[in-house]
């Protein structure tokens, strides 16, 4: 067994031999690295979700609840939908085009996009796990079918045609399907687990954007103002200087009467 095994195949093959074995190789490198840092991303969104919802809702103003999801929302899949909303109900400016469109219809197009971009980063990576999964089996396949042919070759040449002198080069070959194999299976299993989280993912994004976009179009309360706004106190501040002359003026006329 000195002149085979998978070492001495690889040594002993042809360009294209290692040109497969190399493809394949960078095929596996790059999908565990998307497949770990896929499932990091996933695994901490999903972990942190109802978490960073649950502050933003708490939160007294829109502004307030931002800032508090960007602090809860580190991989920042729910905290652009935020900041669009606020963006949109912020943008009337007299004078601009978009202040010229509906507030509903300005928010809506706004989370679109935010949303949008959100399931963008989450699907990032399923193209490239799909992809390995489905050629790397082919890849291997055809290093496999070179590596038989040659092996063919070299037996022919070689006038030897017994069984041991077929099945070392012909098994040999047969090592770049198993590689194959091992590359697309785990980028396949990836492609399936983390694709289902990233559905699930996307329904909360759904509708959490479905609640912003209502909240976006409530009536405001009465009597509520913008954070900051000191018309309230002053207002308060009035009454009281009011009711407290009143007063006054009618201990004054009691004591006259006295």
């Amino acid at each position: 067994m000195g002149e085979t095994g998978v070492i001495h195949y690889l040594r002993s093959g042809d360009a294209v031999t290692q040109a497969v074995a190399w493809l394949l190789l960078a095929m596996s490198v790059l999908s565990w690295c998307c497949l770990l840092v896929k499932a990091w991303v996933v695994a901490h969104a999903k972990r942190r979700a109802p978490r960073a919802i649950g502050a933003f809702w708490q939160a007294p103003t829109l502004r307030d609840g931002v800032a508090a999801l960007r602090r809860a929302d580190t991989e920042r899949i729910f905290t652009p939908l935020a900041e669009a909303a606020l963006q949109s109900l912020e943008a009337d400016v007299p004078g601009a085009l978009l202040a010229r469109v509906e507030r509903g219809d300005r928010v809506l197009r706004a989370l679109r996009h935010a949303l949008q971009r959100s399931q963008r980063r989450l699907e990032f990576g399923q193209v490239l796990l799909a992809s390995i999964g489905s050629t790397a089996p082919f890849v291997g396949l055809l290093g496999t079918v070179w590596g038989i042919y040659h092996a063919l070759g070299r037996i022919a040449e070689s006038g030897q045609a017994s069984i041991d002198s077929v099945a070392g080069p012909v098994g040999e070959t047969l090592i770049m399907t198993a590689f194959g194999l091992v590359v697309a299976i785990p980028a396949v299993l990836a492609y399936n687990i983390l694709g289902r989280r990233v559905r699930e993912l996307g329904e909360d994004l759904d509708g959490f954007a479905r609640d912003l976009h209502a909240f976006a179009l409530s009536p405001v309360p009465t009597g509520a103002t913008a954070p900051g706004s000191a018309r309230p106190a002053q207002a308060g501040s009035s009454a009281h200087a009011v009711s407290a002359a009143t007063a006054s003026s009618a201990v004054a006329h009691s004591g006259e009467r006295v």
